[in-house]
């Protein structure tokens, strides 16, 4: 049966797993090989992996691409994604983001590898405006952490009516709430140690594709730089992915609902929350020391970096020197896991008290 005529939550079970026969398992062995005897399908470890193209092939029918690439991890995904480019290239991309990928691009933007024009990625005025005599577009919606929406159509439309190219960075919203390929964008990446591995236990990455060629340059660049995965956590990415829509639903439900209680709390003065996704950002009514001090006083809720995982996780951003200077002081991002929505509630609400 064509994954076309399959939901996100029976692609998820079904895809990745070996042909069906008798005696046959139905899960895919871990292929610990670095060496391959010759003539074969494969002739190095850093060239292919058995494991690796079950993972490829699920992120890939659940993107609607034609191919994916797995990688060490996300930033290594991210960082494929703009080697391809030529030297001295124009990439248009969002001044508040994911801190990996603005660290990475201001630094090649100061080195001259790259000119990089930083925009608000949600005022659709200012990006069509940047994007005159650029190459590329890096488009990341919602944003992280502060969850601002870009008019994603739109933008990648007028890009690709410029004969550019486009990366998207789905980490956040998922395939299950937008395919950024069928907008017109060239490249998908997943940090798929967030939501589709989900049990904050690996480090991967991954890119999505249409197009061959842009696939053989991508996965030149993979094995040129050596950033591979490792069999076993692609192993366990793609049986975190098993459980993803599962995982994810129960999680923005979660999420909607407390979005909803922190907005009416006394001792929160902003939420910003999009109306769908597993993140919530929020501004506390008081400074950083107050932050921090609510992120360390939950009981149920871990204080802790990343997202996208089964448990639920909040910090304070700008406690990273390379957080974005306009995400206020006081900004907690709260990755909402799959626990009973109350039980989260009462661990916020004692924690908020700390004020």
């Amino acid at each position: 049966m064509s994954s076309e005529n399959l939901h996100p939550e029976t692609i998820a079970v079904s895809s990745g797993r070996p042909e069906s026969e008798p005696g046959a398992g139905v899960n895919i062995p871990i292929s610990l090989n670095s060496t391959f005897v010759a003539s074969g399908p494969v002739s190095y470890g850093r060239f292919g992996n058995e494991t690796w193209s079950q993972l490829e092939s699920a992120i890939s029918q659940l993107e609607d691409a034609t191919s994916t690439l797995v990688f060490a991890s996300g930033m290594s995904a991210i960082t494929a994604a703009f080697s391809i480019l030529p030297h001295g290239a124009v990439v248009v991309a969002s001044h508040e983001g994911y801190s990996g990928t603005m660290s990475l691009l201001t630094r090649h933007h100061a080195d001259g590898r790259l000119d990089v024009r930083f925009v608000d990625i949600t005022d659709t005025k200012e990006v069509l405006a940047q994007l005159q005599g650029a190459a590329f577009l890096w488009v990341e919606s919602p944003t992280n952490p502060g969850l601002g929406v870009a008019e994603v159509s739109v933008i990648i439309g007028e890009a690709k009516k410029r004969n550019m190219g486009v990366g998207f960075d789905n980490t956040f919203a998922t395939p299950l709430t937008q395919k950024p390929l069928t907008f017109g964008a060239d490249i998908v990446m997943h940090s798929v140690t967030k939501y589709l591995a989900g049990h904050s236990d690996v480090l991967i990455g991954s890119l999505s594709v249409k197009d061959p060629a842009l696939h053989a340059r991508l996965l030149d660049a993979r094995t040129s730089f050596g950033a591979i995965a490792g069999p076993f956590e692609v192993w366990l990415a793609l049986r975190g992915l098993r459980t993803f829509p599962l995982r994810f639903n129960r999680a923005q439900e979660n999420a909607a609902a407390l979005a909803k209680k922190l907005s009416s709390h006394s001792a929160v003065s902003k939420v910003r929350y999009p109306g769908f996704g597993a993140v919530i950002s929020f501004e506390i009514a008081g400074d950083a020391e107050l932050a921090e001090k609510i992120c360390n006083a939950s009981k149920l809720i871990t204080n802790a970096t990343s997202l996208g995982g089964i448990e639920s996780t909040w910090e304070r951003r700008r406690r990273w020197p390379i957080e974005s200077q306009s995400i206020p002081e006081n900004l907690i991002r709260f990755s909402v896991g799959c626990e009973h929505v109350e039980d989260l509630w009462r661990d916020i609400d004692t924690a908020l008290s700390q004020g």
